[in-house]
């Protein structure tokens, strides 16, 4: 089993990939500065993991901007099984944030990427996989939407995520050795069955989801619903939500392609390949937690597309991926998450 290096390890899906590596047996040093995250979510995972899990979970509390912290997370690892490959979800994430702060959002997301891919360089570490977004593809021009669709971001975190996987493209065709996955994700959603870890956004939720759930838990009034008159069949814009196990274990597909292969640049999009309406996931949501979900219909949203729905196809043929769970499960596991944690991980 590998020894890997975690960049935001503690967050949402960073969390429930280390789960699911290290029940796979590998070792794992994860750095976090806990901007949007909890250390209890990494002592949970541990917990979660089984007899042993611990002992190959070493945690790094740093900044990926900041060298020195860098060079301690490599450090953690033992001398005699070095990191040998990353996996890199450490970043900023809300949309909406970075129109108002686009500094703060270039220098975490492509400084710090810059600084990691330096300090995996100075180690001989030339294994990466980077947690892009289907962000970068902007308003599409068709869907669903193939790894082969124009790259048009139409905002700062968009920006940033397509910035990145250009340095990695860069890096790729100056050196040679780099094994390098950019997964491009539609809408995660949900949490591990057992309910023990989930997503804990800080402050008012950007996604429609972890909203969703803090409604029907009684943390707020009620859900705003960005536009009602989409050229969809109820309205209400149309994701492709994809259960976060079923991207944890994307992740754990794209490493072992890559540890298996030759070196490479893999570009693949993780989603479903099925689009649901905000408002079908509020019905199913409903149903799940046997409450009402109030919502109001405001305003569209700036920037934001009618319909936007992964096509799958090369996440199956080249990492033999798919997603294997349904909505019901989404709500399910994101209720049991809600329902048990409701002020999350702070209570």
């Amino acid at each position: 089993m590998a020894q890997l290096l975690i960049t935001g390890g503690a967050g949402f899906i960073g969390s429930h990939t280390c789960l699911v590596l290290l029940a796979a047996g590998h070792h794992l040093v994860v750095i976090d500065n806990y901007d949007n995250s909890s250390p209890e979510s990494l002592r949970r995972v541990a917990e979660l993991a089984g007899p042993g899990a611990s002992g190959r979970l070493a945690v790094v509390e740093g900044d990926i901007r900041n060298a020195a912290d860098l060079e301690r997370a490599f450090a953690a690892a033992p001398a005699d099984q070095p990191i040998e490959g990353v996996i890199h979800f450490a970043g900023l994430k809300a949309v909406g944030e970075s129109v108002r702060d686009p500094l703060r959002y270039w220098d975490v997301n492509l400084s710090g990427s810059r600084q990691l891919l330096a300090s995996m360089q100075a180690h001989g570490c030339r294994t990466i996989v980077f947690s892009s977004s289907c962000t970068v593809y902007g308003l599409p021009e068709t869907v669903p939407i193939r790894e082969t669709a124009p790259i048009q971001p139409i905002n700062p975190y968009g920006h940033s995520k397509a910035a990145v996987e250009q340095l990695l493209a860069d890096l790729a065709t100056s050196e040679q050795g780099w094994r390098i996955a950019r997964l491009r994700y539609f809408n995660p959603v949900g949490a591990h069955p057992s309910g023990r870890i989930g997503e804990d956004p800080s402050g008012i939720p950007n996604n429609l989801f972890p909203f969703v759930s803090q409604v029907a838990v009684g943390r707020r009034e009620r859900l705003q619903v960005f536009g009602g008159d989409w050229p969809t069949p109820d309205g209400s814009g149309v994701r492709d939500y994809i259960h976060v196990m079923d991207l944890a274990e994307g992740h754990q597909a794209a490493l072992d392609k890559l540890m298996k292969e030759a070196p490479q640049l893999l570009t693949v999009n993780l989603g479903s390949g099925r689009g649901l309406s905000v408002l079908e996931v509020v019905r199913a949501f409903e149903s799940t937690c046997g409450r009402p979900i109030p919502y109001t219909i405001v305003e569209r949203r700036p920037g934001d597309a009618a319909i936007t729905v992964a096509d799958p196809a090369l996440a199956s043929e080249r990492l033999g991926w798919r997603t294997r769970r349904s909505l019901a499960e989404m709500c399910r596991d994101g209720w049991a998450w809600q329902n048990a944690n409701p002020t999350g991980y702070g209570g």
